[in-house]
């Protein structure tokens, strides 16, 4: 969650028009959202819990809102979760089920759901302008929430201490884990605790990589090597500004947890963004975080799809901000030898809903090939250009023709991605949902996912040959 208020930049304009909504990406029915909190499975229900202002559509008055899926691709919004008071505002956080009652919440038979989120306590409290992490529990699966008594459980007196992803580590006789951060120290911790409520400093790592900007929403954990038995875990961190496209975006590291101190694999001396490892190379995709609890050891993650560099003022009303589609995490060892996170959208069953276009392009040396995504003929004149160069082993996203581009001067923009696979030809999956584009390069080896406002739906793709 960013703490900097940023005051909304006003929109040139509204643009309600109807297929300017997404279907596959969740949105909040008439209210302003972003970081994706406390995603969690639980009893066949998918729970997104997200960063919310109940009485507007720009940012503040950060509350909890809630929103439940049994397919990740419909969602339902619930009532907000947890509200913000006088006295604090809710920041990001996570959710777990306590199936094992370590907090002594749950009565017989009950599973008490627990929410760890950050308290950014106002001028109002007795702690102004601290942030610490609290608990908050669900006795009825999600529907109400209670503030613990005991909060905060964790206060380590600081201003710029958030963001907690909470999991079980170890089976019966194992315990809770805390990832959070320092932000402007650019620093992950690593806590413990048996019960939720005790909490033990077991490690730090960071700063690394890029620290442009203040570290926010942390996430660990394992995923299996594709093709062997060797479980590797992924620190996933993102910052806000420093991003590899500009502002806001999402790095990570692939290492090693032993229950208390997290080791990466590679830690890279240079000063070039590329060198690190990013989930995204596009403008608009930020703070994800994955669902702890997610069936047959899925790892299923979303993020919020904007950038803070203009998200106060992306021409829609009465809702602002969307997530990214739930992608489904792999990690597979590159020709080059480094470990890299796969990703792979999870998309409606009736792809009625979004248009998704599978196609090949030739990115062998002297190639240079664009994909054009355009209204239908006549439709209007907006266009987004993706453009495959086989000599700089790049793609380019060039979205400053994709329509509504002046209601902020950072928003049109080119923004590039490396070219990952092997071979002389380039996979390319683009999901188009109204306002937003993914693009899934060589089996999601690179994603890249931009906003874009334009003048009627992008339902056509055609391909140019720009080579000499």
């Amino acid at each position: 969650m960013t703490t900097t208020s940023h005051a909304p930049a006003a929109a040139t304009r509204s643009v309600p028009t109807p297929h300017f909504r997404p279907t596959a990406h969740f949105t909040a029915r008439d209210t302003w959202l972003n970081d994706p909190n406390g995603l969690l499975h639980h009893d066949g229900v998918y729970h997104l819990f997200f960063q919310n202002n109940p009485h507007g559509s720009t940012w503040g008055n950060m509350s909890w809102g809630h929103a439940t899926s049994t397919d990740l691709v419909t969602w339902q919004e619930q009532p907000v979760a947890i509200e913000h008071t006088a006295e604090e505002h809710v920041f990001s956080g996570s959710a777990v089920a306590d199936v094992r009652n370590t907090a002594g919440f749950a009565g017989p038979g009950q599973t008490a759901l627990v929410a760890v989120y950050t308290s950014a306590y106002t001028a109002a409290s007795e702690r102004p302008g601290i942030q610490a992490q609290s608990l908050a529990y669900s006795l009825d699966g999600g529907e109400t929430w209670t503030r613990y008594a005991g909060n905060p459980v964790l206060d380590i007196g600081s201003s710029e201490f958030r963001d907690p992803k909470v999991f079980w580590y170890g089976g019966d006789d194992g315990r809770w884990i805390m990832v959070a951060v320092e932000a402007v120290r650019r620093t992950v911790v690593i806590y413990s605790s048996p019960n939720l409520i005790d909490w033990t400093l077991e490690s730090r790592f960071g700063p690394a990589h890029a620290t442009a900007g203040v570290w926010e929403c942390p996430d660990l954990f394992p995923l299996t090597v594709r093709g062997t038995d060797q479980t590797k875990w992924v620190l996933v961190v993102s910052l806000n500004p420093g991003g590899i496209a500009g502002g806001s975006g999402s790095q990570y590291f692939v290492g090693d947890f032993d229950g208390h101190t997290f080791t990466p694999d590679r830690i890279s001396t240079s000063t070039d963004p590329a060198d690190y490892d990013w989930l995204d190379y596009g403008r608009d995709y930020y703070a994800a975080v994955s669902f702890n609890d997610a069936p047959d050891g899925r790892r299923l993650m979303i993020g919020w799809a904007s950038n803070w560099d203009y998200a106060n003022a992306t021409p829609t009303h009465p809702w602002r901000s969307a997530m990214s589609l739930v992608r489904e995490l792999d990690l597979v060892r590159c020709s080059d030898g480094r470990l890299r996170v796969v990703q792979q959208p999870v998309l409606p069953a009736d792809e009625a809903d979004v248009d998704v276009f599978d196609l090949t392009v030739p990115s062998m040396p002297g190639t240079r090939t664009e994909v054009v995504l355009a209204p239908a003929d006549g439709a209007g004149t907006s266009r987004l250009v993706l453009t495959i160069d086989g000599d700089a082993r790049t793609l380019s996203c060039d979205r400053t023709a994709s329509g509504t581009v002046d209601f902020h001067p950072a928003f049109p923009s080119v923004d590039t991605a490396p070219l990952l696979g092997d071979g002389d030809e380039t996979r390319l999956r683009i999901v188009v949902d109204a306002t937003i584009v993914e693009v899934y390069v060589d089996g999601g080896l690179v994603t890249l996912t931009q906003q874009v406002y334009p003048d009627a739906a992008l339902t056509e793709v055609h391909t140019i040959d720009r080579a000499a």
